[in-house]
Formats: structure tokens, sequence, C-alpha cells
């Protein structure tokens, strides 16, 4: 078991006072099997009304309403938690779904819907021929883990991490041109491929925990911000993680916090403000993910 610590701060600065629409913010996770919510808090500066709801995948939202006018927002999100990850994580996958290709049950596919269809134009198949070298060479099929652990490893080889704090996504021909890209892109990129072979995605927003931060040796990517990664549904193992930013799966260091059909909707914080272009100065995210000891016995 991990007890984890998530400190998130986002700060917007303005060189005058601005007035702010309605703000949605996405912090808190949802608590499964893998995964148990012990505290959280949530802060707002200037003062807002905060409401809460479930979108439409079941995600946790909290929307902050504002009055009055101000030269910065302050959002300050912390979590505690304990998860539950996997060592040697196993995929117990259903014997028909054991070789790709494979077909869904039919009373899952409604339910699965357009998260086995591709979004992106992919007009000279590059994405589908990048995908397509997984595969092998023969008409039996290809085991469905090897598969998806290759495509996971090759995406952190051969593309070169790139940090970018601008918001939005590049299109998976345009990572694939660039050879390069963030979490978020690589999350996008890994989705459309495996799309392509038929295969169930979504993506992920959430947190990255690094042991290094806590005296460890590692060489994962990505901490320090949120995070971002792709579930494949497999039938028989249900929703599994796959980090391609670090060519990782199972999920050991992945604190979830939003799941979604397509990055813009799992999005941390979104909103506007009403004053001059000029007013916006810049932002400033702060992340901390660190783990905490429990003592044996303890809850």
């Amino acid at each position: 078991m991990q007890r984890l610590t998530v400190d998130h701060k986002t700060t917007y600065r303005y060189l005058n006072p601005v007035s702010f629409g309605e703000h949605r913010m996405m912090f808190r996770p949802r608590d499964s099997h893998d995964l148990r919510l012990l505290d959280a808090s949530l802060s707002v500066s200037p003062q807002a009304d905060i409401r809460w709801f479930h979108d439409v995948f079941g995600n946790s939202v909290a929307v902050a309403s504002f009055s009055g006018m101000a030269d910065t927002l302050h959002l300050e999100s912390r979590i505690v938690l304990d998860r539950y990850p996997l060592d040697t994580p196993e995929f117990p996958i259903e014997d028909y779904a054991r070789t790709i290709p494979f077909s869904y049950p039919a009373n899952e596919v409604p339910d699965l819907g357009r998260t086995i269809e591709r979004h992106y134009p992919d007009p000279e198949r590059r994405v589908t021929e990048w995908t397509r070298r997984f595969l092998g060479a023969g008409t039996g099929g290809i085991d469905t883990e090897i598969f998806l652990t290759s495509v996971t490893q090759a995406i952190k080889q051969e593309f070169d991490y790139a940090e970018r704090h601008e918001p939005g996504v590049q299109t998976p021909v345009e990572t694939l041109n660039l050879g390069s890209g963030t979490c978020r892109d690589y999350a996008l990129f890994m989705m459309e491929a495996v799309r392509s072979v038929g295969l169930a995605a979504r993506f992920v927003s959430g947190y990255l925990y690094d042991p290094a931060l806590d005296g460890g040796q590692s060489d994962i990517v990505g901490a320090g911000s949120t995070h971002a990664w792709v579930q494949v549904y497999l039938p028989g193992a249900g929703w599994v993680e796959f980090d391609p930013t670090n060519g990782s799966f199972g999920g050991f260091n992945l604190v979830p916090i939003a799941v979604a059909r397509e990055p813009e909707q799992a999005v941390p914080v979104s909103g506007s403000f009403s004053g001059a272009p000029e007013d916006f100065l810049g932002l400033e995210i702060d992340v901390s993910v660190r783990a905490q000891q429990v003592l044996s016995g303890a809850a």
C-alpha cells in the first residue's frame, strides 16, 4: 500500500483586476478497490461559491462562481489517499481476447461506445502503419499483452519528451511528424493507435508519484505537474493503465483523477476571465506528490 499526499496549486496573474467566469476543477479522485480517499480540501481565492457534480463519465467536478474582481486567482487542492497498486500486474484476459484481433462482447459494445472509434484524421494512414509494426507478419494474430506493452514502450523510446504549458493537445499525426510531445500528446497518440486495431481506449488525467522525490531511485518523466496516460479495456481485466510517457503499465505510481473519451473532457482546470487580453500575465502550476510511511496496522 502507498499513502500519498498530493498538493496542487494553480495561480493565474493579471496586470489589472479582472472578473472571472465559472471555473471548472477536477482535483478529487473516486474511491475504488485500488484507491481510498482519506482527506480532501479545496481553497479558492478570491472567494467563490463552489458546487459539486458528477460529469457524464462519473468524474467529480467542482465549479467555482465568483462575484468580485481580482488581479490574482489562486486554486489550491490537497488530497490524501491510499493506493493499492500491484507490483507485478497481471492481465487476466479472457481467452478469446488474448490475441488481436478480437471482438468485444455484444452486450459491452454499446457501453464502450465511441471509446473504440478513432477521433482524428489519418488520411495517409501514418498512425495506422506505425501501429501495424507491432502486429507481426503472421496471420494468427499477436498476443494482446505483448502488443500493448510494445506500443507503450515504443512511444517512450521513439519520441522525445517536450514540456509544453499551452492548453490543448497535438493531433496524433502532428506528434508523429514532430517526433515529440508532452504526456497528454503521447496519451492521445496511443489511444488512436490502439483504436486503429479495434481496442477501446480512454484518456486519464491525474498525478504521477516519483520515488526519487522521497529519496528513491527512478527515471520517471513527468512528475511535478499533472500527468496523462491511457486506459485500455481488456475483457476479463477491465480498464488497464498504460503510461506511454514512461513506457510502463499497471499504474503502480499513478493517481487517476479523471477519465474521459477525449483529452479536453479531462482538463484539471478550465475557466474564463473578462478583461483586456494583455491583462493576462501568466499561469503557475505547482504539483507535489509525496509518499507517507504508514505504521503497520494503521488504517
